[in-house]
């Protein structure tokens, strides 16, 4: 069995988010906190791999195979369920053989790796890719990297049910729009899936635009059969994949300081600078309610901090 027992995790708890700049500009935050869903399957990763756990239990599969890289936190968690649910996983790794937290981890979980080096890592969109690995774990059933694609999209689509159960202990109604990091794009489409248009989803790149996330989310949202949301995305990736900035590590610390939520400068810090920086520019009228979804991402903390 690739599958937990129903309502297993957590819900991720949504709270308000209190800073003096959205404060200032008359804006209504809360942040839905994915990242407490469980201690090590946290964030948007199990939502991202719930779709694909059932297509391998269908398909009568012993185990999943995918790919990352070092400090990945899909194959973080992963590898995780792997251990607690008792499948076997596999994991194709971009580069060389590395020493960090989270391949630590993932060897720790009972992970299988295999380092691809650069080239090869290149070579997986390409057409074949996956037959030999199928040749040599005929019983592994293959998940895109980051747990993407239109499987990984649609069970994305719970994250909007785990915000709209929790608006009345806020004292609102409704809210007006979505604002997320986007590492592949797949989380984003799937709330622009289930929202079907009722409201923005705004998302905060991680990533250069060469990444490919635009065109990933519209071959999501084109092999999928319900209408497409609206949705915007933001470049918040500081000039590239993992860059860091003085700026951002400052902004992190002072919010955790304040909010007392733990970001990480990849995805979540990345993110929430971006949405201050278009509160400050006057992007959103007065009033405006928001839900920063909270993507997880903390276990690559570590990795960072060992830089």
């Amino acid at each position: 069995m690739l599958l937990p027992p129903p309502n297993w995790l957590a819900q991720a708890p949504l709270e308000p988010l209190r800073l003096g700049w959205l404060a200032d500009a008359g804006i209504e935050v809360a942040i839905l906190r994915l990242d407490r869903i469980d201690p090590l399957i946290s964030g948007n990763k199990w939502f991202k791999l719930v779709e694909h756990l059932k297509a391998a239990e269908r398909a009568g599969a012993e185990g999943i195979i995918s790919l990352g890289g070092a400090h990945s936190n899909h194959l973080h968690a992963l590898a995780a369920a792997g251990k607690r649910l008792g499948f076997k996983t596999v994991g194709l790794l971009r580069g060389h053989p590395q020493d960090t937290p989270t391949v630590r981890d993932l060897q720790t979980f009972g992970m299988q790796l295999h380092w691809l080096g650069y080239a090869g890592y290149r070579a997986r969109h390409e057409a074949g890719f996956w037959v030999p690995w199928q040749g040599q774990f005929p019983t592994l059933h293959a998940v895109p990297e980051g747990g993407g694609g239109l499987a990984g999209a649609l069970g994305c689509a719970a994250i909007r049910q785990q915000a709209e159960e929790q608006l009345a202990k806020l004292g609102w109604n409704d809210f007006d729009a979505w604002w997320l990091a986007c590492g592949t794009g797949t989380t984003l489409a799937g709330l622009a899936l289930a929202e079907q248009g009722k409201r923005v989803v705004y998302g905060a790149l991680a990533v250069p635009d060469d990444h490919g996330v635009a065109p990933n989310i519209e071959s999501i949202l084109a092999h999928a059969t319900e209408p497409a949301a609206d949705y915007q995305l933001i470049d918040a990736s500081r000039g590239g994949f993992a860059k860091v900035d003085q700026a951002l590590l400052t902004f992190i610390d002072q919010t955790e300081q304040t909010s007392g939520i733990p970001l990480e400068p990849l995805y979540t810090g990345k993110a929430l600078l971006a949405l201050k920086q278009h509160v400050e520019s006057g992007e959103f009228a007065v009033g405006t309610r928001l839900v920063f979804a909270h993507t997880g991402g903390l276990q690559g903390r570590r990795g960072f901090a060992a830089m």
